[in-house]
């Protein structure tokens, strides 16, 4: 390989490092706000997504996503054409005088693919089948997510000789980091899945609280600490573009926490550590796709309307009766569209769209009318109704073959004992899993202890 720079190279794989690390971090996250019985599916549900979308992505997703466009249309990138990645290892990328290895891009975008998929499961919490949330992950990123990927993220090249997407490069919509072919998208796939799975025993009426909060302020943490490689990132290089995005996500994220919580205070009484991890959450979301493309007053503009937006958003599905268990949709598809519709107010003519030789994009603000904020619009509900419409057809095909959910027994009793034999909490003080033969004549006080006491004791722990 030749004429690459080594410093962006090392940006792209650091950022390509911190991505990854989101999916971890958006387990803790889910983790912790799901009941304690069920906290390893929980987490589960994200980390399998690193094993199936990885895999899926390197066999022929990336060809998908990033391939030339079948035919021309802007539909789908040719799903042979880079299959095992062949070609790529000699390969480069990016821009002349800023060129990568395209491997280094390759597993960038690897990053993006796991998460997108992973934050569809918080709102399928507590009673989908492990067998059956595998099969959909797979499918709904084979048919929905690689194909927006590449509507969005796979530009044409300035020769003609590449063919990219249609929402890059016929509708010019700006979405610099993910905010439409991530956020919006599995916030839709999370409605359609949570309405095909029906809602939890209980829900509107038992408590649902979260079971360790410290989990989830550390899933938050890392997911913001994260962030920065998945919005500076994408300027895929050390340069002016990732310092821009780097510090209007931390500008819009603050912003976003604060609007939560004073949104919180307002309607409830009380600010949270819920609403801050909830908020913080919120800006990120807001802020990815217009990270490189507004000024820091945008930034913050976008992160307080995104934090009282999504902050009111999550009642609704108790206005609709939909369970969208840990707010998929109040949080990602709401804060995806506040963020992307935006940057048809606040752009500030930062960034081109399109190919090199692309226009300057400006919004309404700053001189440049209504016409980037249609753009925008029609790139986020074309894939808001793309991905809710093939995420029900998926979820309805699963549902007749192989069922969705758990059952009501296994929903009850918690549903990591029935999926993974294993418990989050290991609460006997005397070490190991309760269970008939526990424990010994010689450390029981008074003889071997009740079979029906011991079965009562581990139902306890698993709920």
């Amino acid at each position: 390989m030749t004429d690459i720079n080594t410093g962006d190279t090392a940006w792209v794989l650091i950022s390509a490092a911190l991505v990854l690390l989101m999916t971890p971090g958006l387990a803790f996250f889910y983790g912790g706000m799901v009941r304690a019985k069920s906290v390893l599916n929980m987490i589960m549900m994200s980390v399998v997504t690193m094993g199936t979308i990885g895999v899926t992505w390197v066999l022929f997703g990336y060809s998908m996503a990033f391939g030339n466009s079948v035919g021309g249309l802007g539909i789908i990138g040719n799903p042979l054409e880079f299959v095992g990645l062949k070609g790529l290892a000699e390969a480069t990328s990016g821009s002349e005088g800023h060129l990568i290895p395209a491997l280094a891009f390759v597993g960038f975008q690897a990053a993006f693919a796991i998460i997108a998929v992973a934050l569809i499961s918080g709102a399928v919490a507590d009673r989908m089948k492990f067998g059956a949330w595998l099969a959909f992950s797979i499918a709904w990123a084979v048919l929905v997510y690689f194909p927006a990927a590449h509507w969005v993220f796979a530009f044409s090249s300035d020769d003609g000789s590449v063919v990219g997407g249609w929402i890059a490069n016929t509708i010019k919509a700006v979405d610099f980091a993910g905010g439409t072919a991530i956020h919006i998208n599995a916030g839709a796939a999370a409605l359609a899945l949570a309405l095909v799975l029906g809602r939890r025993i209980g829900f509107g009426k038992d408590p649902m609280r979260p079971h360790n909060l410290t989990l989830v302020m550390l899933g938050a943490a890392l997911l913001w600490f994260g962030w920065f490689g998945f919005n500076a990132g994408s300027a895929l290089g050390a340069n002016g573009t990732a310092a821009v995005a780097w510090v209007n996500t931390l500008a819009a994220t603050a912003a976003a926490m604060i609007g939560w919580l004073i949104t919180e205070k307002f309607r409830d009484g009380h600010p949270t550590s819920l609403g801050a991890a909830s908020g913080i959450v919120a800006g990120l979301v807001a802020i990815t796709p217009a990270c490189a493309t507004v000024d820091v007053i945008g930034a913050v503009l976008i992160g307080v309307i995104a934090g009282v937006a999504c902050a009111l958003a999550v009642g609704l599905k108790y206005r609709f009766g939909y369970d969208d268990s840990l707010d998929v949709v109040g949080v990602h598809l709401v804060g995806g569209l506040v963020g992307t519709l935006l940057i048809g107010l606040f752009a500030n003519g930062s960034v081109q769209v399109g190919t090199d030789e692309g226009e300057r994009v400006n919004g309404l603000f700053h001189g440049g009318g209504l016409d980037q904020l249609w753009r925008q619009a029609v790139g986020a509900f074309a894939v808001l109704l793309y991905s809710f419409v093939v995420s029900l057809l998926i979820a309805l095909l699963l549902k007749a073959i192989m069922g969705l959910r758990a059952t009501a027994d296994v929903e009850a009793e918690g549903i990591d004992q029935a999926a993974h034999a294993e418990t989050g909490y290991d609460l006997n003080p005397m070490g190991g899993r309760l269970g008939r033969g526990a424990f010994s004549q010689a450390t029981a006080p008074t003889g071997p202890p009740r079979a029906e006491s011991i079965d009562a004791a581990s139902k306890e722990n698993v709920k």
